[in-house]
Parts: C-alpha cells; structure tokens; sequence
C-alpha cells in the first residue's frame, strides 16, 4: 500500500477479523484495524536481532502525522539497540492521561482546592483534555499535542488558556509522581494566547435605570433574587459570596459580613447604610440559615443568571455581567475619592496588582477638575 495519510486510514474498511495495513514509505509503520472499527497506530522493528512490536496509539488522538514522528523515534531507538518496547514491570510506563486525570481531581484538586475551583477544572478535564489525550499514556505526550489540543481552541482564547493551565499543573504532578521525568512537562514553552481583559462598569446614568428595573421586578421575581443584586452592587462582593451568605455571618451592630471563606480566604466585608437596608428588609426563612434563600426549603439560591437576565434586558444593559456590578462598585469608590490601596481592601485583594487594573479609572476625577478649571479661565479671559 501507498504511503499512510489521513484519507488512506480513514478510507479503511474494517472486516471480520482484525487486519494490519502497513506504510509503504516508512517500514516497520503501519495500522492495525479491529473489527469494531478502531485503528491503532503499530510499529515493528528489531533490537539486536530480536523482533518487537511497539503500539503508538489510537488514530483521532493521535494523527497521521504525529504517529509517523512517533514510529520514527521508535525505529531509531531500535537500531541505537535501545529496547522501544514499554517495560511491562514498569507501571508507571503505562499510566495513561486518562488515570493521571482521576488521579489529579481526586488526589490533589479535591484535598487542595475550594469547590468551584474543583468544578471548572472538572470542566477543562472533561470537556477538553480527556476528549484529545484521554487514551495517550502520560509518557508519550509531546508538546506538539499540547500545542495542537491549545490551538483548537483558538477560538475561545480564556478557555484554551485556562485548560493549557490545567494540564500544566497535571504534568508537574505527573513529575512530583514520578510518572514522567523531571522537567519534562510537555506544556512547556507552548504560547498562551492574548486575552482582552473586558471592563465594563456602569454609569449613574445606567444605575437609575438598574435601580428602575430592580423596583419594577419585585412584583415579578423572587424576593431573594433582587435582595442579592442589590447587595452585590452596594458590597462589591463576589456572586458566590452573596449566594452563599449565611445569617450567623452577617454582624449588623458592626455594619460588616465575617465570611468564614472566599475566594482570597476568610475576610470582613465592611458594609454601608444601603446595604444594611437591604439586610434589614430580607425576612428570615425559619429553619434556614442562609440569607438569599432558593426555592427549596432549607437551601439557598443556586442560580441568579436567569433572573439577572430578564432584570438588565429591563434596564436596557445587555452586555452587563453578574461580575461587572462588583467592577462598578470599585469605579465608583475612586470617583468619590477613595485610593487604591481602600479599594483593594474593600474588594478583599491580597495582591496590589489585582486592584491596579483600576488605575486608569482615579485619573477621572483629576480630569475632571482640570476641565472645570480650565472652562472657567477660558470664560473669564473671553
């Protein structure tokens, strides 16, 4: 047969019994096809005289073209009389990704993370890196795989950055393991793409309207729902910190919420009078502990995207996230004044570089004088 391409293997059919088509250019390389359909890329090839077969891995998780560098390393090995063939006493030799994935969630996400850390990397494990490498062993994963699972993914550049993370963690474990040698993690030098960090805060403008919205949607949503959006842009908090707030937190002769974990560890939110007003006005469920209560007896709210939705649809701000009312709440806290280093510690930041993002935003106020200075030099000397 002609020279193995992707055409070539997808064109064969399989039969009854399993069948081997080999490569008519690179010797030894070839295709075992099963009768279920699955094709398998195999080598053959002799090591001081002794024949050995070697299986590459299956076709879809590996190309053509990757299993063809692949046979080449393994040929080469062969004729250097180093024995290609994986050690059977060796387990490590046959860890696959898809062992090393159970392995990272259950041993190390699950011990050493919070649960909506452990959730989305549940989500990069399962929806990106199992469907692309799953089948590969741990020690055959090269960084033209990583960079070709990183590359279908350029579409959606935070996502494929964050999965790139993911797996990078995973092989640094592998190595810690001792599964796959010392500095050889795959991910390595793969480039991440650009993100464009989105910032989107609102104006007084748009908060009349939000406040308009959230009046009107008391007769239409859950009492609890428009509790929460309100106190998530008078706080500054985060959505899980709300959604999760319990009453035995909230201290209301201090004026502040003790939240005994977030996403920077346990931290006191300092509240003002409308947010107090808003806790004032919430009507405690007997039997449940926390604030925002869900439709379920005993649980708090799940879920605020579908109310959150149909509330900003009202005030006409569509392309306004959850997130984006705790953005606002620290632009407006460097309109009316306030430094950096208070806004870092009302968001609850344990890192300056986190509030800096802001920066650009307390040159307002500067402008603005400078302007109102400006026009009234420019009316006097007319």
């Amino acid at each position: 047969m002609p020279k193995l391409t992707k055409r070539r293997v997808d064109a064969i059919v399989a039969g009854p019994r399993p069948r081997e088509v080999w490569d008519d250019e690179l010797k030894g390389f070839g295709v075992r096809v099963h009768p279920t359909g699955r094709k398998v890329f195999i080598v053959m090839t002799r090591v001081q005289g002794r024949q050995v077969r070697v299986t590459i891995g299956q076709h879809g998780p590996f190309t053509v073209a990757g299993a063809r560098a692949r046979a080449v390393e393994i040929i080469a090995k062969a004729r250097a009389g180093e024995d290609p063939s994986p050690r059977r006493s060796g387990a490590r030799e046959a860890v696959t990704v898809r062992a090393l994935c159970r392995r990272f969630l259950d041993d190390y996400v699950s011990v050493h993370c919070k649960p909506r850390t452990f959730d989305d990397y549940s989500h990069s494990v399962n929806s990106f890196i199992l469907p692309k490498l799953g089948a590969f062993r741990v020690n055959d994963v090269r960084r033209d795989h990583v960079a070709a699972l990183h590359q279908d993914m350029r579409a959606t550049p935070y996502q494929a950055n964050r999965t790139l993370a993911v797996l990078s963690k995973m092989f640094n474990l592998a190595e810690l393991w001792e599964i796959r040698p010392d500095g050889s993690n795959p991910c390595r030098h793969v480039k991440r793409y650009k993100e464009r960090r989105r910032e989107r805060f609102l104006s007084d403008a748009e908060y009349v309207r939000l406040g308009e919205a959230l009046r009107d949607a008391e007769r239409s949503e859950m009492p609890s729902a428009v509790a929460a959006i309100r106190l998530l842009m008078l706080t500054g908090c985060r959505l899980s910190e709300i959604l999760t707030l319990r009453w035995d937190y909230v201290d209301m002769e201090a004026g502040q919420l003790c939240l005994a974990d977030s996403k920077s560890g346990a931290k006191i939110v300092h509240l003002g009078e409308p947010a107090l007003a808003v806790l004032r006005g919430i009507e405690r469920a007997e039997g449940n502990p926390w604030v925002i209560v869900g439709r379920r007896r005993g649980r708090h709210l799940a879920d605020l995207q579908n109310a959150w939705r149909r509330i900003r649809a009202e005030a006409g701000l569509d392309d306004v996230r959850i997130h984006d009312l705790r953005h606002s709440f620290a632009s407006g806290g460097l309109l009316v004044g306030e430094g950096l280093p208070m806004i870092g510690k009302l968001l609850g930041h344990t890192q300056v570089q986190t509030t800096a993002r802001y920066a650009h935003l307390a040159a307002d106020p500067v402008k603005a004088a400078a302007n109102r200075i400006s026009e009234r030099i420019a009316e006097v000397t007319r």
